[in-house]
């Protein structure tokens, strides 16, 4: 995307006392490239992106009136940034498709059906034994056991220290396996 990457003049001499009209538009079209490479850097997958950045520009359209035009407006953007992916990491435990960044290869042997329907009910049981976790403690077993957040980026995302979220995530994990203890005793046999 060619996006300018120039500055609003939202403050200088003449312009304090009349300060400049903002709009949606021209925060985009001024400070589309810094948004787009901030959401890369803050760990938006490129299958997310164009709904992440809109999702960003619809909160700045809406706080829009907030800002103060005597601070300097890109902290203001990363700011909301920052909130407006940690809102989307927090669905991504919702999101039921298995999408991927690029199309697999051809392979020469597909799996047998026999495979295809372990993997199905493989992945069955896993959704039925998070669904029987609290959905909090849930989010942060996903985000660290599926999304490969770590500790630091979880906690940034919860907003409590790394410590707590080890000693959550320690909970969690038991939770999970008294699930599958129990989904084990209803169902019998192996969980895989």
């Amino acid at each position: 995307m060619g996006y300018a990457m120039t500055a609003l003049p939202i403050a200088g001499p003449q312009l304090l006392p009349h300060a400049v009209a903002l709009d949606a538009a021209a925060v985009h079209a001024a400070h589309g490239g810094f948004i787009w490479a901030s959401l890369q850097r803050l760990g938006v997958g490129a299958r997310d992106l164009d709904d992440v950045y809109q999702e960003l520009f619809v909160v700045v359209h809406r706080r829009l009136g907030d800002y103060d035009p005597a601070l300097p407006i890109r902290p203001w953007l990363f700011g909301i940034g920052v909130r407006v992916v940690a809102a989307w990491r927090r669905r991504a435990h919702l999101r039921r498709e298995q999408l991927v960044d690029d199309v697999p290869e051809a392979q020469a042997a597909s799996p047998s059906p026999e495979d295809d329907a372990a993997r199905a009910r493989t992945q069955k049981v896993l959704h039925a034994l998070l669904d029987e976790l609290d959905p909090e403690r849930r989010a942060l077993f996903v985000m660290y056991e599926i999304d490969e957040l770590s500790c630091a980026q979880i906690a940034e995302i919860v907003g409590v220290p790394v410590g707590t979220v080890h000693s959550r995530l320690h909970a969690v994990r038991k939770d999970f396996q008294r699930a599958a203890a129990r989904w084990q005793a209803r169902h019998g046999g192996d969980i895989r």
